[in-house]
C-alpha cells in the first residue's frame, strides 16, 4: 500500500471515523450505499465547491473497482487537496473481504 491508497481491511476497520467520497453514478450506489458524500465522477469537477471545505481532511475516495476513485484523486489533488486516498481494489475488494 502507498499513501495514496487504503487496503479493504484499514478501511473496514476505520469506516465509521472516515470522510468518504463515493464517486460512483446514483443507479450503482443503488445496489451497494456505503454512505458518505456521493458525487459522480462526471460531475467532480463542477462540484468541488461542495467539498472545497475539507481540503485538509483525510478523504477516502471510492468506485466498484478502484480505476475511476484513483482518476477522482488525481483531480482532486490537483485542485489543493492534501490528504486524499483510493480504496485499493474499490468496494468490490471490500465487499469480498
Amino acid at each position: 500500500m502507498n499513501s495514496s491508497s487504503i487496503s479493504p481491511t484499514e478501511f473496514k476497520e476505520r469506516l465509521s471515523s472516515l470522510q468518504i467520497l463515493d464517486i460512483r453514478t446514483p443507479y450503482e450506489i443503488e445496489d451497494f450505499d456505503i454512505g458518505g458524500m456521493q458525487i459522480p465522477l462526471d460531475e467532480l469537477l463542477l462540484s468541488v465547491e461542495k467539498i472545497a471545505h475539507l481540503q485538509q481532511e483525510e478523504i477516502i475516495i471510492v468506485c466498484y473497482s478502484g480505476l475511476q476513485s484513483e482518476i477522482a484523486r488525481k483531480i482532486l489533488a490537483k485542485k489543493g487537496f492534501q490528504q486524499l486516498k483510493n480504496l485499493e481494489g474499490g468496494l468490490e475488494a471490500f465487499l469480498n473481504l
